[in-house]
C-alpha cells in the first residue's frame, strides 16, 4: 500500500479527457465536463476509503475497502459499473 493519499486534490489537467468524452458520444455532457474543475477529497478510516468528487455540476462519493467487492454506478457521468479497487504497487486500479 502506498503512502497516504488522504487530503484534498484539485484537478490541474486531464490527459485525453476530451477523446474519452467524444467516445462516450454525449455532446452536451462533454461540453459541460470539459469546463469543470473537479476536486477530490480522499479520507481513510482504518482499511476503509472514502473518495468524494466535488464540482459545480455534481458531487458524489464512494466508500470502499481495497480488494473487497462493492457496487458503484457512475450514473450521469460515464455510466460505468465498478466493482472492486485494488493497489498494484503504488497505483489504485479498478
Amino acid at each position: 500500500m502506498p503512502a497516504s493519499l488522504c487530503g484534498t486534490w484539485d484537478m490541474i489537467s486531464n490527459v485525453n479527457f476530451e477523446g474519452y468524452m467524444i467516445a462516450l458520444g454525449n455532446v452536451c455532457l462533454r461540453k459541460i465536463a470539459l469546463k469543470l474543475r473537479m476536486r477530490k477529497v480522499i479520507e481513510q478510516h482504518g482499511d476503509q476509503y472514502i473518495i468524494k468528487t466535488i464540482s459545480t455540476f455534481r458531487n458524489y462519493s464512494i466508500s470502499f475497502r481495497v480488494g473487497q467487492q462493492f457496487e458503484e454506478f457512475t450514473h450521469g457521468l460515464d455510466n460505468r459499473h465498478r466493482k472492486c479497487l485494488s493497489f498494484k504497487g503504488m497505483d489504485l486500479h479498478q
